[in-house]
């Protein structure tokens, strides 16, 4: 698979993330930015926050990937009385061998949707948040490690926080992105009443598109994206400007220069390209930013959004327009 994967070109990593996209379109009407941005996430080897009200989409999208990617799917509601165990697995003693085993949890699997991630308390929060930084779990002093892919789709309703444990910064960081669906506009929520009827029963059914080990080869064959000096610093710019604006008490990480790498290069593949532009950065930097900034106590009284924040950095830092070799592959052009 290793060879497999160095051997796919960015252009049918593109080709094969359209169909995947196209085929989770069937069934989730609209919203083609926001399903972007998930695939996007998925495809950079990240995990996505489904940040949003009730009933617009969050389990219904996870599921359609997990078809269309061909990959196993498990969702685990989190509720407040949800152990570690519950999620990890845990040892049961079997009286036939008079011996301990282990009974996987929901974790071992490739694609989980973790739904409302914030019901649950911190103990429980952290042992997911082990298993998608280290793609590993460890039960009783033993180590399992999980099978790649490995993808978390978590949900987290933005209303309701009585009995919820939000998720601090240094958590939320883990995301690679945080996504939000929105209302539909009318026309497409009666696509949506129209489309079940026509379906004649609730299950929509979605043929995979890929598999798990050519989801890997599309993984690796991003690593060919080109990311052109001028606009690799333009990124570090862009995070290092969220830890200087005055409204921002936490600016973003170096893990925001990750990521707006990442999902800059599967935007550059979506849109046929095997180079990472600027305008690549900018149609990410909101999401892979703005759940990384802490606002400054006197900003929740104004209500200041940090997507506000983001935007205004995005407004102030200049952008490249370089069409320079990038230096880190001079030496492989023979330069």
């Amino acid at each position: 698979m290793n060879d497999t994967a160095r051997t796919m070109p960015p252009t049918e990593v593109g080709h094969l993330a359209r169909a995947v996209l196209d085929a989770v379109g069937q069934v989730v009407v609209g919203k083609r930015d926001a399903l972007e941005l998930v695939l996007a996430g998925i495809l950079a080897g990240g995990h996505v926050l489904l940040e949003d009200l009730p009933g617009l989409g969050k389990t219904l999208t996870a599921r359609c990937f997990a078809q269309a990617l061909g990959l196993d799917f498990r969702r685990l509601q989190f509720t407040p009385d949800l152990l570690p165990a519950d999620v990890t697995g845990s040892f049961l003693y079997d009286q036939r061998s008079g011996d301990f085993t282990f009974r996987a949890g929901p974790v071992f699997t490739n694609l989980l949707l973790a739904d409302e991630i914030n019901r649950t308390p911190p103990k429980t929060q952290s042992a997911l948040l082990e298993a998608m930084q280290e793609k590993q779990v460890s039960v009783e002093g033993v180590t399992y490690r999980l099978d790649e892919p490995f993808h978390v789709l978590a949900t987290a309703n933005p209303i309701e926080y009585e009995g919820t444990y939000p998720l601090p910064e240094a958590q939320l960081d883990r995301f690679l992105l945080r996504v939000s669906f929105g209302y539909p506009p009318q026309d497409e929520e009666w696509e949506v009443l129209r489309r079940r009827m026509a379906r004649r029963r609730e299950e929509a059914d979605i043929k995979p598109v890929v598999d798990a080990a050519t989801l890997r080869a599309m993984q690796a064959a991003l690593e060919d994206v080109t990311v052109e000096d001028s606009v690799g610093r333009y990124m570090v710019a862009l995070t290092a400007a969220t830890r200087e604006h005055p409204s921002v008490l936490v600016g973003a990480s170096p893990r925001g220069s990750l990521a707006l790498l990442l999902l800059a290069r599967v935007r550059a593949v979506l849109s046929g390209r095997d180079f990472v532009v600027p305008e690549d950065v900018k149609e990410v930097a909101v999401p892979a930013l703005a759940h990384r900034i802490t606002l400054r106590p006197e900003m929740w009284l104004r209500r200041v959004d940090p997507s506000f924040v983001v935007g205004e950095v995005l407004d102030q830092t200049p952008a490249p327009a370089s069409g320079a070799l990038p230096s880190y592959a001079a030496g492989r052009q023979g330069i």
